[in-house]
């Protein structure tokens, strides 16, 4: 992972934007390089795309063209566990059966898995694992992705054998978008690790100023207990932390909590325990609050009802469990729907979610297995995919964009970067990026938007990532929340 310097950032378009509808997504061509001789798939565009990006970001470049071509050998050493993440968020669209635009699309995993095997020469691990929503049907994804038949493959071609992760401790029953009840689940098996980041949080600068969180379900008590007292605690799956090179596969995709999500959010996938993650403070801003835009008699009402009636949930009130969807459709309609009104944190002032995702990538970098920081960071890899990407109500609610173009690179930060002007957003903006930039003890992107290059074979993307224009551009809708606040200027 380069911290400092030139970084350079492939994007590859290819139309129509459309994914194979053939797992486990064979190639659509007998590459020269591959060790595993397969069927092909000419409609597998997403596999050329991560291809061509290897190829215009220069890796192995003097075994190009050739059977010894080895992309990712400067990555990865023969022996070594490579962790895969892809997003895994959910298995669907919120309101439907729809899924391309919401998770990592199994046809890019192929393509990454072969060339991560190429690196490997047949030996070391291959691991692919998230943690999905906690009310996420895994099995469901997993099935979607087209896992199951590559994992299948390579058992049977290369008697290699793929790992495939549920990284939740815990899966949440709902029933008409109510919690009814809450299952455990194995979990990492390699456990998971408790880090206290303390003053090396983002959360340190707002330590003492009476701060009171909101997690990820309804236990309150649970997430400000790890982030109080000067305590910035995460439940970190161990697996990542003990991986020789980690590899994100995010989604190119709109964010209701922090404007986009590409690398830096994703790894939200990674905890154990998602409770222990703050989503955003309580109230509004005139209270130091950011899960309102203001401080409306509505909002005040909302916090005393529903915190009340989650208690409640959480301790499996039988009248709650059986009234179901109708306590939470008369909520909506007093106090109107979440995809009308701002709450939750979902809109440009939420100043949490960003501070949460920067602690989490810093652990994912300079932490070892047991939770020690180290002075180097992990090696890395990012494969964004935005073949079908997402706009508007985002991660799991928006609408697809089929813009056919993948991008790669070896910052999260700087691929972050290109996402956002790509998108048409201000990273200046969004602080998930521009407080990514900051002096930090441990930093993850020490330079600047001119430090970027990008490479492309659509010509307006062969420059410096300061010389894009507006015609450069494909400009995506925001989150409600979000838009009028983030977008490019004229």
């Amino acid at each position: 992972m380069m911290i400092a310097g030139h970084h350079t950032v492939a994007l590859v378009r290819r139309q129509p934007a459309v994914y194979s509808s053939r797992p486990p997504y064979h190639p659509p061509d007998q590459y020269l390089e591959l060790p595993i001789k397969s069927d092909r798939d000419a409609s597998n565009v997403a596999y050329e795309a991560v291809r061509e990006a290897f190829l215009m970001l220069g890796y192995d470049s003097s075994h190009a063209g050739t059977s010894r071509w080895n992309p990712l050998s400067w990555l990865i050493k023969p022996g070594e566990t490579v962790f895969i993440k892809p997003n895994m968020i959910a298995h669907k669209h919120e309101y439907t059966e729809e899924w391309e635009h919401v998770i990592t699309h199994g046809s890019v995993i192929r393509a990454v898995v072969d060339y991560v095997f190429l690196a490997l020469q047949g030996t070391g691990r291959v691991i692919i694992g998230d943690g999905c929503q906690s009310n996420s049907d895994f099995d469901k994804i997993i099935a979607r992705q087209g896992l199951l038949e590559l994992k299948e493959y390579y058992k049977r071609e290369a008697g290699f054998e793929l790992e495939i992760l549920d990284l939740r401790d815990y899966h949440w029953v709902e029933k008409k978008g109510v919690f009814v009840d809450q299952r455990s689940l194995p979990g990492d098996p390699s456990g998971k690790v408790v880090v206290d980041l303390g003053q090396r949080s983002m959360f340190a600068e707002l330590d003492g100023k009476g701060k009171r969180y909101y997690g990820a379900t309804y236990d309150v008590e649970e997430t400000n207990l790890h982030h109080s007292g000067g305590r910035h605690e995460y439940a970190f799956s161990r697996s990542p932390l003990d991986a020789d090179v980690f590899i994100n596969l995010p989604k190119l995709k709109t964010h209701k909590k922090c404007g986009l999500t590409v690398n830096l959010k994703s790894l939200v996938g990674l905890n154990a325990n998602k409770n222990w993650l703050p989503h955003y403070v309580f109230g509004s801003p005139e209270v130091g609050g950011d899960q309102f835009d203001v401080g409306r008699t509505s909002a005040r009402l909302e916090n005393a009802l529903v915190l009340k009636a989650k208690a409640l949930l959480l301790k499996r009130n039988a009248v709650l469990q059986r009234l179901g969807g109708l306590g939470k459709t008369l909520g909506y309609t007093l106090l109107g729907r979440t995809d009308q009104v701002i709450r939750s944190g979902n809109w440009y002032g939420n100043d949490t979610v960003w501070r949460m995702c920067l602690d989490l990538n810093r652990i994912l970098f300079y932490c070892d297995s047991a939770g020690t920081f180290r002075d180097q960071p992990k090696r890395y890899l990012s494969v964004v995919d935005g073949i079908i990407a997402m706009e508007g109500n985002g991660p799991v609610a928006g609408t697809k964009k089929p813009i056919g173009v993948l991008i790669a690179g070896e910052n999260p930060v700087a691929v972050d970067l290109v996402c956002a002007r790509l998108m048409g957003f201000d990273y200046q903006k969004l602080p998930i990026l521009h407080r990514s930039m900051g002096t930090h003890p441990h930093p993850l992107y020490a330079g600047n938007c001119g430090d970027i290059y990008t490479v492309s074979n659509v010509s307006g993307w062969n420059r410096r990532l300061t010389e894009w224009t507006r015609a450069d551009i494909i400009p995506f809708e925001p989150h409600f929340g979000w838009k009028g606040h983030i977008e490019l200027e004229e």
